[in-house]
């Protein structure tokens, strides 16, 4: 499972993740080229960061 997130939805991002997969969740940065066409899960805003289960 994988979230896409802004800087402003990161910790909902987490919880949501950790809510739906009882698992804790890594983070990582999402490239320059993936920023170009990815947007947040939860709002229109250029996603930073992507936030998956193991």
């Amino acid at each position: 499972m994988k979230k896409f997130s802004c800087e402003t939805h990161i910790d909902h991002a987490l919880d949501m993740l950790v809510a739906e997969t009882e698992q804790f969740p890594t983070m990582d940065f999402l490239t320059e080229d993936e920023k170009l066409s990815t947007t947040c899960s939860y709002c229109e805003e250029q996603a930073t960061y992507i936030v998956s289960s193991k």
